[in-house]
C-alpha cells in the first residue's frame, strides 16, 4: 500500500519554492536506511566546510543514562523511547534496553537507571523479561550501591495485582543498595499523561544529583524533523473514523456464540501494518448500561459536564463497567459511607469484586452523585485491541478484524463486553469506528519465508494466522505451514472454514488439524491434538520451524505451553531441565512467539 504524499519541508524552510518541492520530492522516495544515512552525510558535511570560527573544539560530553524497559504489548516500550527523546534535552545520552537481553549483572556498572515496567495478567512479569525478573529476584543477585534509579509501572487496575511487577523491581532495587531518585508511579491504561510527568520530573532529580562534565554549559538544540501532524499519527486519543465494508456473524445459526468479521476500510489514513500487529477500537458504551449506572446514581443523563450532557460523557469517555479496588476506595471516600469503608478495611473486598460491575456497587451502596462526582471515580474508558485478520498484501488499504461476542450472567444481572457489544450488537455495515494500529514488533513471520511455521490459535485466536498465510501466499513463501484450531462444534464454529480449504487447496497452508470440543462426550482442545502429533511436530521444530500461539493466556496458552514440553520430553528424549532449556532456547531465538490475553 502506497503512503499518501504529504510534505516533509515546511513552506517557511530556508529554501527557494522549487527547492522545496525538488527536496520534498525526493525525501518521499527514500527509505528509512538512506534517510538516517543521509543525515549523518549531511553532519559530518556542515562540520566539515563549517568556518573555524563556529566549529566546536570538541562536542560536549553527555551524562549516560541506562532506559530499561520490560514489555508485553510495546507501552513500556514506547515510554522508554519517548524517555530517551526528553534525556537528551536534558543532558543525558540515553540507551535503551530490553529486559530481555540484559541480567541484573549487566546493571552494576550503570549509574543512572529508569526502568518502565509492565504487569502481565495477574501480577507476573512481562514473557520476555521473566529470565531477568527471576534473576533480580533471586538471593544471589549482585548488589547496586552505585546505581541511582526511579520506576515508573504499568498495569491494569481491573486486575488485583496491579502494576505489581514495578512494585517488586522498586523495592528491590532498594534492597540490593541503589539509591532511589524519584518516586514510583502506578500508571492504570491512560498512562500517557502521567508518564510524560514523571519522566520530566525523574530526570530533573537526576539532573541535580548526576553532576554535568566539566565545561559542559552548552545550550543545545533539537530540532523536530516530523513537521506537520500527518495521518500516520493516528492514536487512541486522535482514532481514524474507519467505515464498516463487511459485518458477518460466522458462527452458525445453531452455535451459542457470536464471531464477528469485521472489514474496515483504510482509505486516505495513511494506516499501515503488519501481520501479527493489532487493531484498537475505540468503542462506546451499551445505552443501557449507562442508563442503569445513572438511575444508580440517582443522576439525570442530561446534568451538564464539560461541553456535552454527562450521559454523553459516560457513553464515550468513560469506563462505567469494570469495577477495581480503586473506584471502590474512591467510591468509599466521597460518600463516607461506613459500611463500604469497613469493607475496603477488611478481608471480603476481594471477594466483592468478583462478578460484580459498578452498577452494583451504587445500588449497594447508594447516595446522589453529581456528574463531577460519578466522573471522579472512574477511568478512561480503553481501547480494546484485536490481533489483525488481513495481509494489507492480499488486502490493500483494508484491515480484517475477528471479534467474539462477550455475553454472560452474573449476580443475577446480564453482562456485555463493551468492545465486543458494541461491535456485534450496535455497528453495521456503512457505518464509521474509530481505530488506530498498535504494532507489535514480537510477534512476526520469519524474516526467511522458506522457514516452516506451526501456528496455534483457538477461536478468535486465529485471527493473526490467517494474515500470516495470507501474507506469505502473497510472497510466494515456499516454507511449510501448519495450523492448530479448535473451537466448539464443527458445524456451526468453524471459523474462516472455506479460507482454510482454499489455502490448503493453493499449498499455501500445508496442513491443518482442528478440535471441537463439544462434538464428542470427552472435551478435545488443541494441545491434545498437539500431543496426537507430537512426534512430527518435534521434527519440524527440529528443523527449524517457528511456533506461534495466540489467544487465552489463562488456560489455553498455558495448557499448550505444558504440552509443548512434554512434546520435547517425550518425542525429543530430553529430560525436565533440558526441555525447560531446550523452549526457553525457541524463545531467545524468537522462534517460540506468543500473543496472549
Amino acid at each position: 500500500m502506497s503512503l499518501p504524499a504529504r510534505p516533509l519541508l515546511p513552506e517557511t524552510a530556508p529554501f527557494a519554492s522549487e527547492q522545496i518541492g525538488l527536496l520534498n520530492r525526493v525525501m518521499a522516495e527514500t527509505s528509512l536506511e538512506q534517510r538516517s544515512w543521509l543525515s549523518g552525510f549531511l553532519a559530518g558535511y556542515a562540520a566539515a566546510t563549517a568556518p573555524a570560527a563556529l566549529q566546536p573544539a570538541s562536542a560536549p560530553a553527555q551524562r549516560p543514562l541506562t532506559i530499561l524497559f520490560l514489555t508485553e504489548s510495546g507501552n513500556a516500550e514506547g515510554i522508554a523511547a519517548d524517555a530517551r527523546k526528553a534525556a537528551a534535552r536534558s543532558g543525558f545520552k540515553g540507551r535503551l534496553v530490553d529486559a530481555a537481553e540484559v541480567t541484573p549483572a549487566d546493571l552494576a556498572a550503570v549509574e543512572s537507571l529508569l526502568v518502565i515496567a509492565s504487569t502481565w495478567g495477574e501480577g507476573d512479569p512481562p514473557e520476555r523479561a521473566v529470565p531477568f525478573y527471576r534473576a533480580l529476584m533471586a538471593g544471589d543477585a549482585p548488589r547496586l550501591e552505585g546505581l541511582h534509579y526511579a520506576v515508573l509501572a504499568l498495569g491494569d487496575t481491573s486486575y488485583v495485582n496491579f502494576c505489581e511487577t514495578g512494585k517488586r523491581i522498586d523495592a528491590r532495587l532498594e534492597e540490593l543498595g541503589a539509591k532511589r531518585t524519584a518516586e514510583r508511579i502506578d500508571c492504570d491504561l491512560d498512562f500517557e499523561e502521567p508518564a510524560t510527568t514523571w519522566v520530566a520530573s525523574a530526570l530533573k532529580r537526576l539532573d541535580e544529583l548526576v553532576p554535568r562534565p566539566a565545561g559542559d554549559g552548552a545550550d543545545v538544540i533539537h530540532v523536530d524533523f516530523q513537521g506537520a501532524p500527518v495521518a500516520s499519527t493516528w492514536s487512541k486519543s486522535n482514532p481514524f473514523a474507519a467505515e464498516i465494508q463487511e459485518h458477518v456473524n460466522l458462527n452458525g445459526s445453531r452455535s451459542d456464540k457470536e464471531t464477528i468479521h469485521l472489514e474496515l476500510s483504510l482509505a486516505g489514513s495513511g494506516l499501515t501494518f503488519e501481520p501479527g500487529d493489532s487493531i484498537g477500537i475505540v468503542p462506546e458504551n451499551d445505552p443501557a448500561m449507562v442508563a442503569a449506572v445513572l438511575e444508580a446514581a440517582r443522576l439525570d443523563g442530561d446534568a451538564v459536564f464539560g461541553a456535552a450532557s454527562i450521559a454523553t460523557a459516560l457513553a464515550r469517555d468513560f469506563d462505567i463497567t469494570s469495577l477495581t479496588r480503586t473506584v471502590v476506595e474512591a467510591y468509599a471516600r466521597l460518600t463516607g459511607d461506613g459500611e463500604l469503608e469497613a469493607l475496603v478495611a477488611g478481608q471480603d473486598l476481594a471477594a466483592y469484586l468478583a462478578g460484580r460491575q459498578i452498577v452494583d456497587l451504587l445500588a449497594d451502596y447508594p447516595n446522589t452523585l453529581s456528574a463531577e462526582q460519578l466522573a471522579g471515580i472512574l477511568r478512561k474508558l480503553p481501547p480494546r485491541l484485536y490481533s489483525v485478520a488481513s495481509s494489507l498484501k492480499a488486502h490493500p488499504d483494508e484491515a480484517h478484524l475477528l471479534v467474539g461476542r462477550v455475553r454472560y450472567e452474573s449476580l443475577g444481572r446480564e453482562r456485555h463486553g463493551v468492545a465486543s457489544a458494541h461491535v456485534a450488537d450496535r455497528l453495521r455495515t456503512g457505518d464509521r469506528v474509530g481505530i488506530y494500529v498498535k504494532p507489535n514488533k514480537y510477534f512476526r513471520l520469519p524474516a526467511d519465508p522458506d522457514r516452516a511455521v506451526i501456528m496455534i490459535g483457538p477461536g478468535t485466536g486465529v485471527a493473526p494466522f490467517r494474515a500470516f498465510l495470507q501474507e506469505r501466499q502473497a510472497v510466494g513463501a515456499k516454507g511449510r505451514t501448519w495450523l492448530f484450531f479448535g473451537d466448539r462444534r464443527y458445524s456451526h464454529d468453524f471459523l474462516y472454514q472455506l479460507d482454510w480449504q482454499e489455502m490448503k487447496a493453493d499449498g499455501a497452508l500445508s496442513r491443518i488439524d482442528v478440535a471441537f470440543s463439544r462434538d464428542q462426550p470427552e472435551k478435545v482442545y488443541v494441545q491434545h491434538r498437539m500431543w496426537q502429533r507430537r512426534a512430527e511436530l518435534f521434527a519440524w521444530l527440529e528443523d527449524g520451524a517457528h511456533l506461534y500461539v495466540c489467544g487465552d493466556e489463562k488456560a489455553m496458552a498455558k495448557d499448550v505451553d505444558a504440552t509443548l514440553r512434554r512434546i520435547v520430553i517425550d518425542a525429543g528424549g530430553r529430560s525436565d531441565d533440558q526441555a525447560e532449556a531446550y523452549v526457553a532456547d525457541l524463545k531467545r531465538a524468537g522462534r517460540y512467539q506468543r500473543d496472549v490475553y
